[in-house]
């Protein structure tokens, strides 16, 4: 059956060999828009091309404020940062995300604590979440503390795995619940919406990426989006080397970061924002033909959950257990189609083997089985 599989997918994506798991697109101005900003020989951070690009983010997300970076990673590390989280604080996440994730709550000082996710979402999960918090944190004056480490919990950050949207509306009130705010992981999910809105906007501030694997790119890029203004300028201000505004001294007024995105970076990320409702067009018509190939094979191939919209950027296939997992991505990434596994676990990679965890059923059943496989932009698709 794998053999059929393969040449399926070789179907959908005639000419590529091997078929890429996911690749860049460039259909529109990218080329014009990279000349004009070399022409205008504002290629670092400031220019006109950040300033429209993060305000067609924000069009586009329906956030108040977008600030531009130079990956999602320091994103995410400046968010938590203005969040309010510091060394020595524990920040709560998933085991079944990409390791940027729980390397970015390292950098902002922090430990990240493992909590499980849902089976159908892959993301965290809302009812795991508040058992674990019930049972190890206790909520005091100044802070919410883990009754084990007598840390403090400073954030919660789920994950919207693969662009499904996880019950970011449950998460986040479970987290105010105990004062935690939350920030979200929305690196893989732009166009993805949870109840009619745009992921990332649920929690105090979302991230974004645009890697070259991602549904739009700038090469290598990230994006703040939140609707507080005070956040939107902490954010910009730290990530821009924490410089005073002045028409031409040096005044620095804390340790800053070098983290905001260049102008020729956010050339191509204009350009591809106006192409990317073909993009996610494209994108939902290849998850149609796989889901009735694929429910034609018994194999089961993860869609959208009811009142969500996901933009499909990696599809997903659940085979039956870890052994045919591992039959067939040999068997494809030998045939000519690239297939991954999901990522292992984070609380079994060596640096974050000590890091406190909950129960893990669920992340160790998908770690087992979920496969991705091609899911870029089809030409004549």
């Amino acid at each position: 059956m794998f053999d059929e599989i393969v040449e399926f997918i070789k179907s959908l994506y005639p000419g590529q060999n091997p078929v890429p798991l996911h690749a860049p697109v460039f259909l529109g101005n990218e080329k014009k828009y990279l000349a004009d900003c070399i022409d205008s020989t504002f290629v670092s951070y400031v220019g006109k091309y950040v300033t429209q690009f993060e305000e067609m983010t924000a069009q586009y997300t329906g956030a108040k404020y977008a600030i531009a970076m130079v990956n999602g990673t320091t994103a995410l590390q400046i968010a938590l940062q203005v969040a309010g989280v510091k060394p020595g604080d524990e920040v709560i996440t998933q085991p079944l995300t990409f390791v940027a994730t729980a390397n970015a709550i390292s950098h902002s000082g922090a430990q990240p604590v493992f909590v499980d996710v849902d089976i159908d979402t892959m993301g965290l999960s809302p009812q795991n979440l508040k058992d674990f918090l019930q049972k190890n944190y206790a909520i005091k004056p100044d802070g919410t503390y883990n009754r084990l480490t007598g840390k403090r919990l400073a954030a919660i950050v789920p994950m919207h795995t693969f662009g499904f949207p996880c019950r970011i509306d449950d998460i986040v009130e479970i987290a105010d619940s105990f004062n935690v705010p939350v920030v979200e992981d929305s690196a893989e999910s732009l166009g993805s919406y949870y109840k009619g809105r745009h992921t990332g906007t649920f929690g105090i501030a979302g991230i974004l990426s645009y890697n070259g694997n991602k549904t739009i790119t700038t090469g290598g890029g990230g994006m703040i989006i939140t609707d507080s203004e005070e956040f939107a300028k902490k954010a910009k201000h730290l990530s821009t080397t924490a410089k005073v505004s002045h028409s031409y001294d040096y005044v620095h007024d804390q340790v800053g970061y070098n983290y905001r995105m260049p102008n020729v970076n956010a050339a191509i990320g204009v350009a591809q924002m106006e192409k990317i409702e073909e993009f996610l067009l494209n994108k939902r018509s290849t998850s149609n033909i796989y889901s009735e190939y694929f429910e034609s094979k018994n194999i089961d191939f993860t869609t959208e959950m009811k009142e969500t919209k996901a933009n499909y950027w990696l599809n997903v296939i659940r085979l039956k257990d870890f052994n045919e997992r591992n039959t067939f991505l040999d068997f494809a990434n030998k045939n000519g189609v690239v297939t991954r596994p999901v990522w292992q676990l984070m609380n079994k990679l060596e640096m974050y083997m000590n890091s406190q965890a909950g129960n893990l059923d669920n992340s160790e059943w998908l770690e087992e089985r979920v496969v991705n496989i091609p899911s870029g932009f089809r030409l004549g698709g």
